[in-house]
């Protein structure tokens, strides 16, 4: 049984999945490997870190022929980054996290599809308004960032996918295998997006320590917090928390964020803790679903995997 969507057909996909645009981690090896796989594999463009872009754009455009894009951050980035990555011809741009309208004009006019991500139905609404050709319904089991108070995923894409229709959705947050993906189908979904079963593959640009924490961790062992964007001096609107795997810092600030807010002893606390080891490098980002997670394979296999699977799960429902 072939899992033909709206998604599938406007992108000429092969599978109903997509790459999460994890900024910085998502690199063009990642996105090229996924697209290549069949899915559509988006670069995490993350803040529009113009060095990064140059570097890793050139590699998923000679490492692919099949449809790739680029994800970006709508509160961090501007038209002109959003228009750079445009001039590589992408077949589709990501916005997510913030107010995506000064950044669809110049995604619409080029041609290319505009894939809005949203985490609350005035969201939701926004981005049919702006005429997106795909939406992305994030719950909050997503790794990395989302909304402090959203919905989960199970509630939250059915109830996108029938304000939305006929645009398609794709369903994200804690799917990482492809009963998941079914999932997503069967709550009315075109697809999925996946994340953090990506980032612990072979082509994702991030630390081996952090995939080795993804793939031993549990799901229990994530939470939703400001305090390590505070810590590390991060500009992310306050309304969009992480979740990651637990950390010191964590322990010590959680449910303080306004103290740490205005200590700057704190912060330089947290910068010599990292400075000298004994704080890891970077919150590792990681989404509840991290017990499916178990190994560290090519992100062609994942991909594979999870067509595969969301088949055979979809079949089995049907008695077949």
């Amino acid at each position: 049984m072939a899992l033909r969507t709206a998604f599938t057909e406007l992108l000429g996909l092969r599978h109903p999945v997509a790459l999460a645009p994890m900024g910085g981690s998502a690199g063009g090896a990642l996105a090229a490997a996924v697209s290549n796989a069949g899915g559509l594999g988006l670069l995490g463009g993350g803040n529009g870190n113009r060095n990064w872009l140059a570097r890793e754009l050139p590699v998923v455009t000679s490492a692919t022929r099949g449809p790739w894009g680029v994800g970006f951050q709508s509160w961090a980035v501007d038209a002109a980054t959003v228009e750079l990555a445009l001039a590589a011809r992408p077949a589709a741009v990501m916005l997510s996290f913030g107010d995506p309208r000064p950044l669809a004009g110049p995604v619409r006019a080029s041609g290319t599809a505009l894939i809005i991500q949203v985490t609350s139905l005035d969201e939701a609404r926004q981005a049919l308004d702006l005429g997106a050709d795909v939406i992305v319904a994030q719950g909050t089991e997503a790794g990395g960032h989302g909304a402090r108070h959203g919905w989960s995923t199970l509630a939250f894409t059915p109830v996108v996918a029938d304000l939305a229709a006929p645009v398609p959705v794709l369903a994200a947050g804690g799917i990482a295998d492809g009963r998941g993906v079914a999932a997503a189908l069967a709550l009315g979904a075109a697809g999925a997006l996946v994340g953090t079963r990506l980032l612990a593959t072979a082509e994702a640009l991030e630390d081996a320590a952090a995939k080795k924490a993804i793939v031993e961790g549990s799901g229990e062992d994530t939470e939703r917090s400001s305090v390590l964007d505070i810590a590390r001096g991060s500009r992310w609107p306050r309304e969009y928390t992480g979740r990651t795997l637990a950390h010191p810092f964590l322990d010590e600030w959680r449910d303080r964020e306004d103290a740490l807010a205005a200590s700057p002893q704190a912060r330089s606390d947290y910068q010599r803790g990292v400075a000298s080891g004994e704080l890891p490098p970077q919150p590792v980002w990681a989404s509840q679903a991290i017990d499916l997670i178990t190994d560290l394979p090519p992100a062609a296999e994942v991909v594979a995997s999870l067509a595969a699977q969301a088949e055979e799960t979809l079949a089995r429902a049907l008695g077949r």
